[in-house]
């Protein structure tokens, strides 16, 4: 059946009969394919039925399909003709695992980060009517992604809509750790509640027989906000707002998803259509364990067990396991996530520290603010969070944190390229975003050891800090240099003369190979670990410029806004006559790949680092 699919509405030709065939070849060709290349599994493999639904009931390019986060749109590529792209999934050059306008018209709106769904496709219904077409806006969004703010902004705005808005919420009940808060708890309700649908039809029925104030009784329940399903399910939340609910729905069965959704099309008005999924369907390790299969690397599909051993730990780990020890002596550190836990290392703290440890959903925004509540009552949190996520949190980071210099912890995971996810999950602006902060402390460490202790630095401090690290195997060499951590103080690691090269955190690595390569060419470099983007090490600087004619700074960031750019700025501003170099990435996004084919794309690896250096030393 997936043969016959080679382009958008191909979908149409099958016959019911197929439709199951279809389903199953979609579920086992994903199977394959991610087991070789690494993605999400689980999240695809539960809204196949779905997004087959869609694509029976709807037309593409016309209607538009908004999917929320977007890493459950493998079967929507699939079914709109891109299936040879999923031998480069995820590779430089090839198919991104989320979807992309540039990529294929069937694709409505770029995704990567949560709970915006609603807002893009409540844009697109305005600009529908606003230009007088017609067509269908789809939006999906998962339990997991409402619990993120932005999404309530959104439904409260949509409840006013007079014309045709379709919202599709895939309850699985996980976002990629288990789901929690009161949406969920509420959500639950609803999924318990199978009786609803078929009481609300048998009330109607029942009315209808009582002779001449039957069917005005039927109008009146109706009509009032107390509506047959207050009667049945007490605090109808989307009925509340203005909008009709329809469900819930069994997500995987496609004729009655087909005719809810056919439902759907005909009514005036946002309509929410709650659809119970199974995250991982037809494939028993991701039903076991979704949170896992949520993104994986390559796998063995007869066990679900990765095709390589860890057997390195990761920063994550390593921030894990220091944060633990530090809390058994300190009762005051507490920690919290955006519904990482196992992402971002605090699974274990979770397990020692339950009353200590929270998890407030996808709300990095609001996190950033309990935070700083938290550190306002005494106590001192650490919020563990991704760097492209902590993006979200801009504004609360400088009116509730740093403007209070509250001693906020903030643990800047995956920082400076992250590889296959792409643009919308490289970790390239926190350098920039975070040293605009007037009061933030920024530091990243070179290695594993030097992560312990910037922790602990950062646990002893009095203000606001921010501790960056990226993702995968901590660095575990030169733990010789381990000097005391000192605020806003590097560390000289070789000193010699002529060229100086200060690097920022896990460049450091690569920054050694570009030293050692320069010295076989015959030219004295010194290597100086920068420590900390901000406050930056002033006295360092001036030093070295006496000595040196070239500074050369390397980071995992954007050019602009950061640790090279505010090395350039002192110079000059301080007249030290020395010429700089700055190699960071290219104000650009960075598309999706492996992360040493995009270093060597974006001029950051080592033989290219290296060669610039020794072509601007020579022209000096």
């Amino acid at each position: 059946m997936l043969e016959r699919i080679q382009k958008e509405n191909d979908i149409k030709e099958l016959n019911p009969e197929e439709l199951d065939e279809l389903a199953e070849e979609i579920r086992e060709f994903l199977i394959e394919k991610i087991s070789k290349t690494g993605g999400h599994l689980a999240s695809n493999l539960g809204v196949v039925e779905l997004t087959m639904a869609m694509h029976l009931v709807f037309d593409l390019p016309k209607d538009k399909i908004i999917w929320d986060v977007g890493h459950q749109a493998y079967t929507h590529k699939l079914l709109t003709g891109r299936k040879a792209g999923f031998d480069e999934l995820r590779k430089y050059g090839g198919m991104s695992g989320f979807p992309k306008r540039k990529e294929s018209a069937c694709d409505a709106f770029d995704t990567g980060h949560s709970s915006t769904s609603i807002s893009a496709g409540l844009g697109y219904v305005q600009a529908r009517d606003i230009k007088g077409e017609d067509y269908s806006v789809i939006s999906v969004i998962g339990d997991g992604s409402l619990t993120g703010g932005m999404a309530y902004e959104a439904l409260n705005n949509a409840s006013t809509l007079k014309t045709n808005f379709i919202i599709v919420l895939n309850d699985n009940n996980m976002s990629i750790s288990e789901n929690v808060g009161g949406m969920s708890k509420y959500l639950a309700g609803l999924r318990t509640a199978d009786i609803y649908t078929g009481l609300k039809k048998g009330v109607t029925n029942a009315l209808q027989k009582v002779p001449v104030v039957g069917e005005t009784m039927i109008e009146q329940l109706h009509r009032t906000k107390s509506s047959i399903k207050q009667l049945v399910v007490p605090g109808m939340f989307f009925e509340d707002m203005g909008i009709t609910y329809l469900g819930p729905i069994p997500g995987h069965n496609l004729p009655l998803l087909c005719r809810a959704f056919q439902e759907a099309k005909r009514m005036d008005g946002p309509v929410l259509l709650h659809v119970i999924t199974k995250k991982g369907k037809g494939y028993e390790p991701a039903e076991q364990h979704p949170d896992k299969f949520h993104g994986i690397g390559p796998f063995q599909i007869e066990t679900g067990e990765p095709e390589t051993a860890k057997k390195k730990d990761t920063y994550t780990d390593v921030f894990g396991k220091v944060l633990c020890d530090e809390a058994k002596n300190h009762p005051e550190v507490v920690a919290i996530t955006a519904a990482m836990a196992d992402g971002t290392g605090l699974k274990r703290f979770r397990q020692m520290y339950p009353k200590r440890f929270f998890d407030v959903g996808i709300a990095e925004a609001h996190g950033v603010t309990f935070a700083a509540g938290l550190a306002a009552g005494g106590v001192r949190p650490v919020f563990a969070v991704y760097s492209s996520f902590l993006q979200r949190a801009y504004d609360q980071m400088i009116h509730d944190v740093a403007l209070q210099k509250l001693p906020v912890v903030l643990a800047v995971d995956r920082a400076g390229l992250v590889g296959n996810d792409g643009e919308t999950h490289q970790g390239i602006f926190d350098l920039s975003y975070l040293s605009s902060i007037p009061n933030m402390v920024v530091m990243s460490p070179k290695h594993k050891w030097e992560l312990a202790d910037m922790l602990r630095f950062a646990l002893s401090y009095d203000g606001p800090i921010a501790l960056r690290y990226p993702r995968g195997t901590a660095y575990d060499e030169y733990e010789e240099f381990r000097e005391p951590v000192l605020l806003g103080k590097s560390e000289m690691i070789y000193e010699e003369s002529e060229i100086a090269i200060l690097c920022v955190g896990h460049m450091f690595e690569d920054a050694v190979k570009v030293r050692e390569q320069l010295k076989e060419r015959g030219y004295p470099c010194t290597l100086v670990n920068a420590r900390f983007v901000k406050p930056m090490d002033e006295d360092m600087v001036e030093e070295l410029s006496k000595k040196h004619r070239l500074l050369v700074t390397i980071e995992e960031n954007v050019q602009t806004g950061g640790y090279g750019e505010h090395i350039l700025e002192y110079v000059c501003r301080k007249d030290l006559g020395v010429k700089v170099l700055t190699l960071a990435l290219p104000d650009d996004y960075v598309e999706h790949g492996n992360i040493s084919v995009l270093r060597k794309e974006t001029g950051i690896d080592v033989e290219t680092m290296t060669q610039k250096i020794q072509n601007i030393y020579d022209r000096l």
